[in-house]
């Protein structure tokens, strides 16, 4: 018989949880030092997308453009420096930060529960990394690109703040991998029975109002072209969702009819 392994006492645990914190920020201190040394390598990919030949601009035909970043505060390049830094660390770290978390509530588990536990991790790790490089190369490139040389006259010159453009690209990479999560989320839902197919297509149209609405509030601009380019991946992760509930209700079903039988 399958069993669980959750032995020890509760302050057992609390010290297995306190050392399993400490590893994590260790880790996550040292490989955000170590980005925070290789300046010249971890700026060069953060402000990539401000230059006209970044590979997202060349493969969509994008004309020449040019974007001038300055700074307006005598500590701002350092705070971004160490901010942009200590992201690129906890993302690196990212792999041993769900190993540590895993080995932790693992033992917890029966035998039956862990692989789709560990399906469940690694799914969701793979989407939050999907959706971080969707918007490092689609969704943050066009907003950039059309809000960085949009005029209301040639009089007007853009300069925009390298912390607004470090700290905009920051948010929306956290806000895209976060939202990237909903098909992982729906497919849950529906393996608990919780949440149908029908219901969510039935539902399509005030989805797509929610989308808009969230995409408003999670943009860092107001224009309507930023909240298009953020709407259209969530729109297309809820239609995802949509199928991935419909296969895993028809996977159940003949599960359950062997079950009764």
């Amino acid at each position: 018989m399958s069993t669980s392994k959750n032995e020890g006492t509760f302050w057992d645990h609390l010290d297995e949880l306190r050392s399993c914190i400490i590893r994590i920020l260790l880790v996550t201190a040292v490989l955000a030092v170590l980005a925070f040394c290789f300046k010249e390598v971890l700026f060069d990919v953060v402000l990539a997308p401000s230059h006209d030949d970044f590979i997202s601009y060349r493969l969509l035909g994008v004309e020449p453009f040019a974007i001038h970043l300055m700074n307006t505060g005598l500590t701002e390049q350092f705070i971004i420096h160490m901010k942009v830094a200590f992201y690129c660390g906890l993302l690196l770290a990212s792999p041993y930060v769900l190993y540590e978390l895993f080995a932790f509530v693992s033992p917890a588990l029966y035998d039956k529960e862990r692989r789709p536990a560990v399906k469940v991790v690694g799914c969701a790790y793979a989407m939050f990394l999907l959706g971080t490089a969707v918007n490092y190369f689609i969704v943050f490139p066009l907003t950039v690109r059309f809000l960085g040389t949009y005029q209301v006259s040639p009089d007007v010159t853009n300069m925009l703040t390298i912390q607004s453009y470090a700290d905009t690209l920051i948010s929306m990479s956290l806000v895209l991998g976060v939202v990237f999560e909903l098909p992982v989320v729906s497919w849950l839902l529906a393996l608990l029975g919780i949440l149908r197919w029908e219901h969510m297509a039935h539902f399509r149209k005030h989805a797509v109002v929610v989308i808009l609405v969230v995409s408003a509030i999670i943009t860092p601009t107001t224009d309507a072209f930023t909240l298009f380019v953020v709407a259209l991946p969530i729109w297309l992760l809820y239609e995802a969702s949509i199928l991935i509930v419909r296969a895993t209700r028809r996977k159940k079903k003949p599960e359950s009819v062997s079950s009764e039988a």
